[in-house]
């Protein structure tokens, strides 16, 4: 199914048509701040499953995730106070912060060392439905910016497209702050003069 929602004004009823595909295990293809990303409920172990075969990615490479606030970030990470500072400069907006992960995070979605790569991206449709939802959802770029394109490409893979608009794919910078000196990982969209 493509489903339309307004980029800047999210409709909530339609929001809410996204939520019960993810309560119900279903993929979703939704719009970030860098790009579109496949996800699913962080707690359904089928549904990441299904996004591991789909990728072709092997289980020690975990996804990153997405949450809808810093506040829920630090349920599922250990956030110092130094790293606090930085994601609340930097957040929400198109950066992917490796933290030490928490008990909550399912075992599929920690590295060997037992991190995590976290999200908040300064995009309504996203936030919309991790709000909605009230847990993280995972994301992996689907590296298509066109939302017919994309439907064409996966509607037989995933329940649903959201059409948010057309994204021009570009990664998010990716920051770790597992000690207080912040590591820039991978350099990508977003300005790193805020560490």
């Amino acid at each position: 199914m493509l489903l339309s929602i307004n980029a800047d004004n999210p409709q909530q009823r339609l929001i809410n048509k996204v939520v019960q595909v993810l309560d119900h295990g279903g993929l979703i293809i939704y719009p970030t701040d860098t790009f579109y990303g496949m996800g699913c409920d962080l707690f359904n172990k089928k549904s990441i499953q299904r996004i591991y075969q789909l990728k072709r990615r092997p289980l020690k490479k975990p996804f990153s995730f997405v949450c809808a606030s810093l506040k829920d970030i630090s349920c599922y990470a250990r956030v110092s106070n130094h790293a606090y500072r930085v994601m609340k400069r930097a957040l929400p907006g198109p950066y992917t912060f490796v933290l030490e992960g928490t008990r909550l995070v399912p075992k599929l979605m920690l590295t060997r060392r037992k991190t995590v790569g976290i999200r908040v991206p300064n995009n309504r449709i996203c936030l919309g439905i991790v709000k909605g939802l009230g847990r993280p959802i995972v994301s992996t770029s689907v590296q298509l910016d066109d939302p017919s394109v994309i439907h064409d490409t996966y509607s037989s893979l995933v329940e649903m497209v959201i059409d948010g608009g057309v994204i021009s794919y570009e990664p998010s910078t990716v920051v770790s702050l597992i000690s207080d000196s912040p590591e820039v990982i991978r350099e990508g969209k977003g300005e790193i003069n805020f560490l």
